[in-house]
């Protein structure tokens, strides 16, 4: 092992003895994609959202959550790098988890982004070869992506106070490729709060319920079928929207499956 010193995301430098013998991924989407890039042996602990893939995750130490992990547990596992995400990760835990580890920040807002974050995974772990062809694998398949036009569309992640998906952000660059319009792209806020009269506003034609992290049912469909005339609500997986890594690689078949359902 040799030290090796790289710029994250956030353009700041980091140290770390490479290739990396132990990691610990503080982000559910690059959790699967390191597993998905043959680190399953190296990956020592992650968080309880961690859940991809099912049959491996198991063996990695949960290490709390994505805003709160218990760091005596970090410190006994001694890992090599921590792999942490700017929008899933708060910033003080990051930045005090950087005092004493390395700690390898990834930031993705588009589509783009996550192919950046597959190239540099591969480069940080000593999987350049695995990850190039990740990539390639997620751009043939939105080659295959039938983007309809749909019309307008507003993203909701959150009820009590409604919450939903703005611009600048992954679930938007997905939008924007599957067809839609984003109502709520030129808000301020990434995730901005919102309330029905401003659903009756911007006249949406479609209003996508997405299963985390808040777990819309049926009977908010109904809520919104009542509130707001004229607009259709729909239930959507909300890994297919928000996962990106590995998980992109299936995202175009359930898009074109749920495109011709809903049109």
């Amino acid at each position: 092992m040799t030290l090796k010193v790289v710029q994250d995301h956030l353009q700041r430098p980091v140290s770390f003895m490479y290739p990396p013998r132990k990691i610990i991924s503080l982000c559910p989407s690059i959790t699967e994609t390191l597993y998905a890039l043959g680190l399953g042996g190296q990956i020592a602990g992650r968080t309880r959202y961690c859940i991809h893939p099912a049959d491996q995750v198991k063996q990695a130490a949960i290490v709390g959550g994505t805003k709160q992990v218990k760091e005596e547990l970090i410190s006994r596992l001694q890992p090599d790098l921590i792999i942490a995400e700017k929008e899933e990760n708060s910033k003080d835990m990051v930045e005090h988890l950087a005092e004493h580890f390395p700690v390898y920040a990834c930031n993705v807002e588009n589509f783009d982004d996550a192919l950046k974050m597959i190239h540099d995974l591969g480069v940080i772990c000593n999987r350049e070869e695995a990850a190039d062809k990740m990539a390639s694998a997620v751009i043939e398949q939105f080659g295959h992506l039938q983007p309809s036009r749909a019309g307008r569309a507003a993203y909701v992640i959150w009820r009590n106070p409604y919450m939903v998906a703005g611009g600048r952000t992954f679930i938007d660059s997905i939008l924007k490729k599957s067809g839609f319009n984003n109502v709520f792209r030129d808000l301020l806020e990434r995730y901005p709060v919102v309330t029905i009269e401003d659903f009756l506003r911007e006249k949406p034609d479609f209003i996508l319920l997405s299963s985390e992290p808040y777990p819309f049912k049926d009977q908010h469909k109904e809520e919104f079928l009542q509130q707001v005339p004229g607009a259709k609500p729909v239930l959507v997986d909300g890994e297919s929207f928000s996962w990106y890594g590995v998980h992109m690689i299936k995202t175009p078949a359930y898009l074109n499956a749920l495109l011709k359902e809903m049109i």
